[in-house]
């Protein structure tokens, strides 16, 4: 299946994804990453699509069950907000410290505003230090997409952080 014909099929079926994911979700940011996800599910399957009487149905019922899938996974927050800047602080000079102190404040409430998958991955990988290999074991996410969630992740808390600074 090429890319065109692969548009042609799904696209249509934009609208009626988002609102599935939107009506499970309750935030317009996951919403919008959970039908990218069923994008890109639907993409790796193209070999068997053919096989699909009804691409509407069959891409709804794939928003539907990985937005189910995320539900269920535990989320993921900030318990012990003392250990985690912690664990992040390398020794400053101490005229150095408060500043780092505010910075570190600033990301962590940024952190917390991403949507849940991107908040999700980017603590495994960067404060719990997890390997793509591990974080695509405990999250069932394939490493494309993994990749693609910490690039949002880090550009729009890097857009964010200049905002605020």
């Amino acid at each position: 299946m090429t890319h065109q014909e692969f548009k042609i099929r799904f696209l249509p079926s934009h609208k009626r994804m988002y609102r599935i994911a939107f009506r499970y979700l309750g935030n317009e940011y996951d919403a919008e990453d959970m039908v990218q996800n069923a994008y890109l599910k639907l993409w790796e399957k193209r070999d068997i699509l053919d096989s699909i009487e009804n691409d509407e149905a069959y891409a709804l019922t794939i928003v539907k069950h990985l937005c189910l899938d995320r539900l269920k996974q535990p989320a993921i927050g900030f318990d012990n907000e003392q250990e985690l800047m912690q664990k992040t602080e390398t020794a400053p000079q101490p005229d150095e410290a408060l500043e780092l102190k505010e910075d570190m404040g600033i990301l962590l409430h940024l952190i917390e505003q991403l949507p849940e998958q991107q908040r999700r991955v980017l603590m495994l990988k960067h404060f719990e230090e997890r390997s793509a290999e591990e974080i695509e074991s405990e999250t069932g996410l394939s490493s494309v997409h993994i990749r693609v969630l910490l690039s949002r992740a880090r550009k729009t808390i890097r857009e964010l952080f200049i905002q605020k600074i």
